[in-house]
């Protein structure tokens, strides 16, 4: 038994040695912490002044999970996320007991019901609806609901893949973003609207300039429906496109045509666009190069350059317009953008929409014009009211993400989101099954459309598309109003 005597005083010596050492080190830590001048937290508590900063990034998660209620969460909360999770997966979505949702505070939006709605009437009847009928390739857009501008790099290769084979099971178009078309947005077959972001990813030349050659190869792909300029983006307006140099794979560096490693900064702007005259070139340059229709993305700041670029597309002929403008929301998302954008720069959705759809019938553009609404709608009753304020089309991004598996967990803007969706980290990307999560964004698609059709079908209107702003009523001091009474449904200019 002496052996084990010897492996008991190995161990004990053991751990003596680790006690000491670690011991040392707090004392090492102790000294340098009252002795340095940048930290006044470990300076007056020295070694446990370092526990805060792991506290208060848990903090984020012990919300999440234990503290916060259903609907305190920012930017989506439980029940938001809860019901897309149980859509995706086509689990019943009816709950017990009454709603949780509260509708005192200003703003909040609920829906006018019929006295008699129709019978019978549980699904939608929304049908396709053409953008771009003056080009030589129209697009019959099948869904009312899309899937928003995402960048593969910003999102990891099997995430663009089962949002790319969800959008042809559900029959809706997948917007590329500004990154550029990865062969994982085409590889499922589904209906792509390449987006032209301000760096021109993937259809530029050596110099950054838009390349006619590389814009006329992407278009001759049947899969390329339409073509979106992207102007601003509603996290971050008047700021281009950032994704940190650890995301710029090989991979996406080869398809955006920048260094590998080096963080991809876009211009705050396009820098061949300096003004309306040259927007309206540049989305004809586009349109008559390409034969598809083009439009432009933008969040809306000061109204009044509606008013200028109305006119400038009146000045040169309805023929010059865009086939459709994308309104984003002030809080719209994205996977990195500096803080003071992304809380204070533009107007939200709830108040951009009417106003563009107004000034668009205004000045006689609305038929020729389509309008896209994009910004943190991802339930029905948001989508039912965009379409009820004017929108022909919803776009969504963060709604498929929690689709994809997104818990939520704030790490867009670097390499490590635990579900695999913005990470290219192999190991991470494991977890991730593009033919499982591209059932999920399908069957996202479906129970959505169905249920903005059932707020329809309340209202007693057949069509998701025929809901208007009187079928929105708005909390205001304390009593509703109608939707249509503080935004009146504009005229035509005499």
């Amino acid at each position: 038994m002496s052996w084990i005597g010897e492996i008991l005083n190995h161990l004990a010596t053991l751990f003596i040695f680790v006690v000491g050492t670690g011991l040392l080190l707090l004392v090492v830590v102790f000294l340098f912490d009252i002795s340095q001048r940048r930290d006044a937290i470990r300076r007056n508590f020295p070694v446990i002044g370092h526990l805060r900063p792991f506290f208060i990034h848990l903090g984020t998660f012990f919300r999440q999970y234990f503290f916060a209620m259903d609907r305190e969460e920012m930017p989506f909360n439980r029940a938001q996320r809860d019901w897309v999770g149980r859509a995706s997966k086509n689990k019943d979505n009816t709950i017990p007991f009454g709603s949780t949702r509260d509708l005192r505070p200003e703003g909040t939006i609920s829906f006018a019901n019929a006295a008699y709605p129709d019978l019978h009437r549980d699904t939608s009847e929304a049908g396709p609806l053409v953008i771009g009928p003056m080009t030589s390739h129209p697009y019959a857009a099948p869904s009312f609901f899309n899937i928003s501008a995402m960048s593969y790099g910003s999102l990891s290769e099997p995430a663009v893949q089962a949002l790319s084979r969800g959008a042809k099971l559900a029959g809706c178009w997948l917007n590329t973003g500004e990154g550029g078309c990865s062969p994982w947005h085409l590889e499922g077959g589904s209906d792509v609207v390449y987006q032209i972001g301000t760096a021109k990813y993937g259809v530029r030349d050596a110099e950054g300039n838009l390349s006619d050659e590389k814009l006329k190869a992407f278009a001759a792909r049947r899969e390329i429906r339409m073509f979106e300029l992207k102007l601003a983006q509603g996290a971050k307006p008047g700021k281009g496109g950032i994704l940190p140099g650890e995301k710029v794979s090989r991979e996406v560096a080869e398809i955006r045509g920048i260094p590998e490693g080096q963080d991809s900064i876009s211009p705050n702007r396009h820098p061949d666009i300096r003004n309306d005259r040259e927007l309206v070139d540049m989305i004809n340059r586009v349109r008559d190069v390409s034969g598809k229709p083009v439009g432009i993305k933008t969040v809306i700041g000061d109204p009044a350059w509606l008013d200028s670029f109305c006119e400038e597309i009146n000045r040169r002929g309805i023929g010059t317009a865009p086939d459709f403008i994308t309104i984003d929301s002030a809080d719209g998302g994205t996977g990195a953008a500096p803080m003071p954008l992304m809380d204070y720069v533009g107007m939200p959705i709830q108040e951009s929409l009417p106003i563009v759809v107004d000034k668009l019938i205004e000045y006689g553009l609305r038929e020729r014009i389509r309008v896209i609404a994009s910004g943190k709608l991802i339930t029905p009753g948001p989508v039912a009211w965009a379409l009820a304020a004017g929108a022909d089309f919803v776009n969504n991004g963060r709604g498929f993400m929690f689709a994809l598996g997104c818990i939520q967990a704030l790490q867009c803007n670097r390499n490590t989101c635990p579900t695999g969706i913005t990470t290219h980290n192999r190991r991470l990307q494991k977890g991730l099954n593009p033919e499982d999560k591209a059932v999920r964004v399908a069957s996202y698609v479906e129970n959505l459309v169905k249920e903005v059709g059932l707020i329809a079908h309340s209202c007693g209107v057949h069509d998701p598309r025929q809901l208007r702003r009187e079928h929105c009523r708005v909390m205001v001091n304390g009593r509703t109003m109608g939707f249509h009474e503080m935004f009146p449904p504009a005229r035509p200019a005499a």
